[in-house]
């Protein structure tokens, strides 16, 4: 079930109101100002956009089965009670900023587990939200309930002063690693992956993704905005994200596997499956994509992959459209990667298609339930938002959602990674533990 929080307190979705007042900036830096956002912080960014967003004007929350249709629902009564101008640019329109947990039957645990603060679901309405794209930057306030117009305008009065006087930081580099402790262990990871090729084997599975936890303990604490600059440097082409309820804990990463965009009927996804290293030179780097192109394993992967997501558009789509099959090159890693694109029969919330795609076989496994099931049973660590969708959704019910993998969760003076691998019927244990260290190389650069 889903609850609705405006001003501070629990208050039914239909009842709550607000308003929101929005003006162009100069381009600001964007560590600053994440810096000095109040919780919860949130930022994303693409290779067009870049959003920076502090405080609530309002929060959804849901856990269970129906978490998906629950955030759909409270999401268009929110938008619905909110009074936008009539001439506020559409790059500087509200969102909701949040995430999903991978299982569906994930809590909130609370106590010192490492994903409190993160339920089966949460979005938050920003009281601030900086936009920046190519044509520009906007600031953006919300507020509800009482006095919402007169609150609003105070958030962007103060924000539109702040930006100009708040002091850009000198970087503070990787905090630095001293202990190392993965979950599970080298022979505790072979022992699961066999026991997952003994299924695909014996026919219950025809793939799984088994994955693995890392935490680090820290000489001192993540400077997050510090690290996520970073990474947008490294990794413009991937999707950053930040997700920090509270102060003390904060999940971010550069994943670069998009779940899904909507744009009115237009739907934009892709596979991303199948994986090697970067080589030292040009030639070693060619002679690897080569042999990732022409592997059977990893090429049998990622058509697994591939053919699930059209599948589980097709229900929805009047059109699909598949790409030709390419190497994605990042900076410690290669993948395959086809875009898919389709035109919906009809509109579409873009939570719809996110349910209807998470988890993807690059994530989860074939067939689904049974992959889960194995996920649940097999690993020694809960997954929370770990390889689920993350993203931004508007009031018209478009967005973009990424799968969050290549993430870490920060704490006090630790850090959780978490990378996957694609088991399947001649994977081999040893490769497959290779793979998860490339895996950690861009979250390790940020840390070590």
């Amino acid at each position: 079930m889903e609850s609705v929080r405006a001003d501070g307190q629990a208050v039914p979705v239909s009842e709550v109101t607000g308003v929101v007042q929005s003006c162009p900036v100069e381009r600001p830096s964007v560590r600053p100002m994440l810096q000095a956002a109040e919780r919860p912080r949130l930022a994303w960014g693409d290779a067009t956009t870049t959003f920076v967003a502090g405080g609530a004007a309002a929060v959804i929350a849901a856990d269970g089965r129906e978490r998906f249709a629950a955030v759909r629902e409270a999401a268009d009564g929110l938008f619905d009670g909110l009074q936008t101008p009539d001439t506020l640019h559409d790059h500087a329109r509200p969102r909701l900023f949040g995430g999903f947990a991978f299982h569906e039957n994930h809590a909130d645990p609370g106590g010192e587990d490492i994903w409190s603060g993160y339920p089966g679901a949460q979005f938050v309405l920003p009281a601030i939200q900086l936009t920046m794209t190519t044509d520009g930057a906007w600031l953006t306030a919300a507020a509800t309930g009482v006095d919402a117009a007169d609150r609003a305008a105070e958030t962007l009065d103060k924000w539109q002063d702040r930006l100009t006087s708040v002091p850009d930081l000198a970087p503070t580099g990787p905090p630095g690693i001293t202990h190392r402790k993965p979950t599970p262990s080298k022979d505790g990871w072979r022992d699961q992956v066999r026991s997952a090729i003994d299924q695909v084997d014996r026919g219950t599975l025809q793939k799984v993704v088994l994955a693995q936890s890392l935490t680090l303990s820290l000489e001192r604490d993540v400077d997050v905005p510090d690290a996520l600059s970073r990474l947008s440097r490294t990794y413009p082409g991937c999707f950053r994200f930040l997700f920090e309820p509270a102060v003390g804990s904060t999940f971010f990463g550069a994943t670069p596997e998009r779940l899904v965009t909507l744009d009115g009927r237009t739907v934009r996804t892709e596979a991303l499956a199948g994986s090697t290293g970067r080589g030292e030179t040009t030639d070693e780097d060619e002679w690897l994509a080569t042999q990732l192109r022409e592997s059977e394993k990893d090429v049998h992967e990622h058509e697994i992959v591939a053919d699930a997501i059209r599948e589980q558009l097709a229900p929805l789509a009047e059109d699909i459209t598949t790409g030709s099959r390419t190497i994605r090159q990042l900076d410690t890693v290669q993948h395959l990667q086809t875009p898919i694109q389709a035109e919906l029969a009809s509109d579409t919330h873009i939570l719809s298609l996110v349910e209807a795609l998470h988890p993807t076989p690059a994530v989860g496994g074939l067939p689904p339930d049974e992959a889960l099931r194995t996920i649940r049973e097999t690993e020694a660590f809960d997954r929370g938002w770990y390889a689920a969708p993350i993203g931004w959704l508007d009031a018209d019910g478009d967005g973009t959602f990424a799968v969050a993998i290549r993430s870490a969760l920060a704490g006090d003076h630790s850090a959780t990674l978490f990378a996957g691998a694609g088991i399947v019927a001649d994977s081999d244990p040893d490769e497959e533990w290779d793979e998860l260290q490339l895996k950690y190389g861009p979250m390790l650069d940020e840390l070590a």
